[in-house]
């Protein structure tokens, strides 16, 4: 029985610890919460439900950002030796070689932009701008100046408008504000994080706040990007973004919400503790997935 239940293990194992191993390089639940993004946005620009485009943008998204993740990875592989978080990951604790990382990310690449374009060519487009600028220029910015995550946050906003690119074809008004809303959500979200790992970072070389301390500054700064994100999370009550409209009463829901996240910004301000950056980092996700879930029931509600 012994004997029997060890070859089992051992035979279980192994596609287990490649399974896992997959999708720790490809940050599987971030990808998620990206193709989740993408789906709103889709829904948002879409008067009907095509299933198989869903799936299509689902599939081709996480392609997409799981080759960017793994691409990543594999640049920042003796940088993630020196930290915590991250000497864990399959690259650096030799649980997975280079090289097929690198077969990873290229066939992830290929399948991704293929998937896309059959969707149309300006969603393949943006999904390939996106793996670019993620790997190519903010990856090696991060050791080189806070003005990364200015970078980065040209990447991590497309999802949100690639959606609506997805369903339309077209690039306008109605997705750059969807684009503007992620990209200014990105700064107070990274910050925080950035505060919360800034001594861990430290080991590797990489500051990513924006005065590279822990200071007045930062903090100030991280209010204040709040406050543009609030601002144009709500413009679309204007009546001036096209076909993206918002409700007042899901404006009100929104720029609620957005106080709840200023009142967290503001709180580190005041106290400067990585306690205080960690329920800022916190309630930027909370606040991220209830707009865009707010915005998607305020469209709903038109459909009926």
């Amino acid at each position: 029985m012994a004997s029997s239940s060890l070859k089992t293990e051992l035979s279980v194992n192994p596609f287990k610890a490649s399974f896992n191993n997959f999708f720790e390089l490809t940050k599987a639940r971030l990808a998620v919460s990206v193709v989740f993004s993408s789906i709103v946005g889709y829904l948002l620009a879409s008067d009907s439900f095509n299933f198989s485009t869903v799936l299509l943008l689902s599939f081709g998204g996480y392609c997409m950002v799981g080759a960017s993740n793994s691409f990543n990875q594999i640049i920042e592989k003796d940088i993630d030796k020196l930290m915590d978080r991250t000497k864990n990951r399959p690259i650096p604790s030799g649980r997975m070689s280079v090289s097929v990382a690198f077969i990873i990310s290229v066939i992830l690449t290929l399948i991704g932009v293929v998937i896309l374009y059959k969707i149309n060519p300006k969603t393949a487009l943006f999904g390939a701008i996106s793996i670019f600028i993620y790997t190519c220029l903010y990856t090696p910015l991060k050791t080189i100046t806070p003005l990364s995550v200015f970078v980065g946050a040209i990447p991590g906003a497309i999802p949100f408008m690639l959606g609506w690119v997805a369903a339309t074809n077209s690039f306008g008004i109605e997705p750059g504000t969807l684009f503007m809303i992620q990209f200014f959500w990105q700064f107070p979200h990274f910050w925080a994080l950035g505060w919360m790992l800034h001594d861990d970072y430290s080991k590797a070389g990489i500051n990513m706040l924006p005065t590279r301390k822990k200071d007045k500054s930062t903090a100030l700064q991280i209010v204040l990007y709040t406050i543009w994100m609030i601002i144009i999370s709500i413009f679309p009550v204007s009546g001036l973004t096209g076909d993206l409209k918002l409700s007042i009463v899901s404006a009100c829901v929104v720029l609620v919400l957005g106080l709840g996240m200023l009142y967290f910004a503001i709180n580190l301000y005041n106290k400067m503790s990585t306690s205080a950056a960690k329920k800022v980092f916190i309630s930027s996700i909370v606040y991220l997935t209830l707009l865009q879930i707010t915005y998607l029931i305020d469209k709903i509600y038109i459909w009926i």
